[in-house]
């Protein structure tokens, strides 16, 4: 079985011969010796050689070819802090939002380069997760700066709803340009915006569901009407707002911190069979300080409370140095045990 033939049976809740695995996608420093440790060249053939079942291609980072960045939150200043004021921290009228003349250009991703992209992962046997990351929560934070994004939601709720459709509406003309023409290669739509701290939300539930939930609605129904299952990413405590999230309709919930409040493997059991797990082998301990035997034996824990239906990962995508290349080969290797042992 490829790894994409196994991910695209755990994606619509079948057994596959094992449980699947990802390694992540780790920041260029970490691929480095990843590269330099496994003899490989390029990041396609690391994805390669770790036997990953997808691989993720997100165009906003990969095919993006505008003059500028794609979003100018500072107006040009140099970024000092998440709470630094962006251009719209003073706005008090929605109308300034709508007569923003400098939101991105869909037509600035380029799709020749994304099909390229997809079809060579395809032919290396992996899934392909793709569309915007559409981070429209970030992006909006940016625009105000933290700290003002979240008082606006109080002081100035019709001025953050503004720039908020403002900018998903991008991110909906992108993912169209790049579905209607690339739909076919794409095996699931992933999309991100990180809701959570270690213990709790960034903002209330109630928050959420004004400001955020309405949005995340369109982008997925967007890739519904294309046939796409979608795989949804948060890092941090975001437990209280699953439910929401399954209301929605996503098929798999990504990274599950599980140091965090309540996203532990047994917490989040009760959605065993409602979601296909990806991720939650601990990177904040577990992977930095353990033997890779260690990391096999958690991998193994893991499943009882993950089930079937599970890749197994870590719990942050952006793998640092700090993490041992063997440690990442042990949750493969655990997989693939997995597979024979329990006879899936």
């Amino acid at each position: 079985m490829t790894g994409r033939e196994r991910f695209l049976r755990l994606i619509r809740k079948e057994k596959a011969d094992h449980v699947g695995f990802w390694m992540g996608d780790p920041i260029s420093e970490t691929k480095k010796i990843y590269m330099q440790k496994t003899g490989v060249k390029k990041n396609s053939e690391l994805s390669v050689y770790m036997r990953d079942d997808f691989q993720w291609i997100a165009p906003d980072y990969k095919c993006w070819v505008g003059k500028n960045p794609m979003f100018d939150v500072l107006n040009g200043e140099a970024r000092t802090s998440l709470s630094q004021p962006g251009m719209f921290a003073d706005c008090e009228d929605p109308a300034e939002i709508d007569a923003y003349e400098n939101m991105p250009d869909p037509e600035n991703i380029d799709l020749d380069r994304l099909e390229a992209l997809l079809d060579e992962a395809h032919e290396n046997g992996m899934a392909t997760a793709s569309g915007m990351w559409s981070c429209f929560f970030h992006v909006v934070a940016d625009f105000f700066g933290m700290e003002n994004y979240f008082m606006k939601m109080y002081t100035d709720p019709e001025v953050v709803e503004a720039l908020t459709a403002r900018v998903v509406d991008f991110y909906l003309a992108a993912n169209e340009r790049i579905f209607r023409r690339l739909g076919n290669k794409i095996d699931v739509f992933f999309m991100g915006n990180d809701l959570g701290t270690q213990r709790d939300l960034l903002i209330s539930p109630e928050c959420y569901r004004r400001f955020v939930k309405p949005y995340q609605k369109k982008l997925i129904e967007q890739a519904k009407t294309f046939s796409l299952p979608v795989m949804v990413h948060s890092c941090g405590a975001i437990g209280r707002i699953i439910p929401d999230l399954l209301e929605l309709g996503i098929d798999a919930l990504h990274p599950l911190q599980v140091q965090a409040s309540g996203m532990d493997a047994k917490s989040l059991s009760q959605y065993k069979g409602k979601l296909l797990f990806v991720g939650g082998v601990d990177t904040q301990q577990l992977l930095t300080n353990a033997a890779p035997d260690a990391v096999k034996e958690e991998v193994m824990r893991l499943y009882e409370n993950f089930g079937d239906f599970w890749i197994a990962s870590p719990s942050h995508e952006g793998v640092l140095p700090n993490i041992p290349l063997e440690n990442i080969l042990a949750i493969r290797e655990a997989t693939e045990q997995l597979g024979k042992e329990k006879n899936l």
